[in-house]
């Protein structure tokens, strides 16, 4: 067997996408977590989880709250975007590239008590198959079985050798769960991780607060509220007055003047694997021809859109792929501005479709830009912004009613998703899944090439249009520190962050 994954520290925590854990520390490093035990911080969020099961509720909300904070997995992603250990201290990976051996944390419990060990393994991958309700759980398809060897050794075996399988541990996916705490996920979460839920007050606030019996390093801000706000001026009203420290992700880039004071508020930017994504509804008229799907393309002006819609923050991509992927290539010319290209598509035919979006700020901001820029070709679409999360991901998701719609796509490497015939694009083409296919089983270079020849095709297909990548835009009162420049994973990580 050859070994990797190996880390060697002074035990404790990892890495994380907004700052250095630790873990162990010395007397002093104690004395100082001692003293800002009693830190709390307020950050300001728009989209409210509908519950707090995200095995069964689609959305990054859920995710964004409490993937790392209150759920840990085997492994999960460093700020740099690598694979790296976390409820596994290392693994071993045989030679034909289909077995997985995870030696575990030892010490580990849930927030219930309960002893973490190689038995939750195997039940939190059985629950995939049994109990999980999201189309992504494909992701994990190669996994044949889960063996626990002893306490602190599970065996994972998959049926071809696979690239993402770590890379989607580090999702929600690989979520560990204990066997005696998911009788009420939707309101009682039970993680291993160093928050545990305080309180939720729907409609307003999430709190959660240290984990007493966290095996790793305790974090600095002992209770984080997430407080939730209808839209984008109340969001930043709350910063300006004090209500919270931080907003996790403007929603209003026009505003940003408003934070320009150094002395009060530090302002960051950077970038997301977020793709802002025109989905259209391959498997019914008007956009079940892909002549209509490609006018769509040369009709939205995406410079426009980004400068009118977002203030010019963010990047056009033109793909499902975005730069922080190895196998990013830049799109944006597949599909130039073109009006008179987009009338010849349409055949001087025009339309009546439906647009229907989720009620969030960017989501509305880009639907009266695109819905100007495709009138002028003859395509006339009627906005009908939806409460988000239930009302869209019940109309749009779940049941593909819609025509036109406008979402964040924050997943990690999700442009999978669009080998599910049965995902809400409708996209259809068993060409584009045996490239992802694979890329997933070939070595380094084979899967990158693959990639790229995946996005080339679905991007040739007009399964979908990319309006722009969304920025990571933070702002807090100064003074709070360890907030991440780049948002690579689906979760809002606290366990690094401090107040001065």
């Amino acid at each position: 067997m050859r070994r990797i994954g190996t880390w060697i520290a002074a035990g404790g925590l990892l890495l994380s996408i907004a700052a250095c854990g630790g873990g162990g520390g010395s007397g002093a490093a104690d004395g100082e977590r001692q003293a800002t035990q009693e830190q709390s911080l307020s950050v300001g969020f728009v989209a409210e989880p509908a519950n707090l099961d995200f095995t069964s509720t689609e959305g990054v909300a859920i995710p964004q709250a409490l993937l790392v904070n209150v759920y840990e997995g085997l492994v999960k992603l460093d700020q740099d975007g690598a694979i790296a250990p976390l409820l596994a201290e290392k693994w071993e990976v045989s030679d034909d590239r289909k077995t997985y051996t995870f030696t575990l944390r030892q010490g580990v419990k849930f927030s219930n008590g309960a002893d973490f060990t190689a038995d939750d393994v195997v039940f939190s991958f059985e629950r995939l198959k049994t109990d999980w309700k999201l189309k992504i759980t494909s992701q994990l398809d190669m996994v044949e079985k889960v063996e626990k060897k002893d306490d602190t050794t599970a065996v994972v075996t998959l049926s071809k050798p696979s690239n993402s399988f770590l890379y989607t541990l580090a999702t929600r996916l690989g979520a560990m769960f204990s066997r005696t705490g998911v009788d009420d996920l939707a309101n009682t979460p039970v993680g291993t991780g160093p928050y545990q839920l305080g309180e939720w007050r729907r409609g307003d606030h999430i709190r959660l607060d240290a984990n007493p019996g966290y095996w790793g390093e305790k974090p600095a801000i002992s209770s984080v509220t997430l407080k939730y706000f209808k839209d984008a001026t109340a969001l930043n009203n709350a910063l300006l007055t004090g209500g919270i420290d931080v907003i996790s992700a403007v929603n209003a880039p026009e505003s940003l003047d408003q934070f320009a004071d150094p002395n009060r508020f530090e302002v960051i930017e950077g970038t997301t694997n977020g793709e802002v994504v025109l989905s259209m509804n391959n498997g019914r008229p008007p956009f079940d021809d892909k002549k209509v799907r490609q006018a769509v393309r040369h009709a939205i002006d995406h410079q426009a859109l980004l400068d009118t819609a977002w203030a010019g923050r963010g990047q056009l991509i033109g793909a499902m792929v975005p730069p922080t992927d190895p196998w990013y290539e830049d799109r944006t010319g597949d599909y130039p501005y073109d009006v008179e290209k987009a009338k010849e598509l349409l055949g001087g035919k025009t339309y009546d479709v439906k647009m229907r979006i989720p009620n969030l700020p960017y989501a509305v901001a880009s639907a009266q830009v695109v819905k100007s820029q495709l009138a002028q070709v003859g395509i006339n679409a009627d906005i009908e912004p939806l409460e988000f999360p239930a009302r869209w991901l019940d109309a749009v998701f779940t049941n593909a009613d819609y025509d036109l719609s406008i979402i964040n796509h924050v997943e990690p490497r999700d442009i999978s998703i669009f080998a599910n015939k049965d995902y809400y694009f409708r996209y259809d083409n068993p060409e584009f899944g045996k490239l992802l296919a694979a890329a997933d089983e070939g070595t380094e270079q084979e899967q990158i090439e693959n990639y790229k020849a995946a996005a080339k095709l679905m991007s040739e297909d007009a399964a979908a249009d990319f309006l722009f990548l969304f920025p990571n835009l933070i702002v807090a009162k100064k003074g709070v520190t360890g907030l991440p420049k780049n948002a690579i994973s689906e979760s809002f990580d606290f366990t690094g962050l401090a107040k001065q």
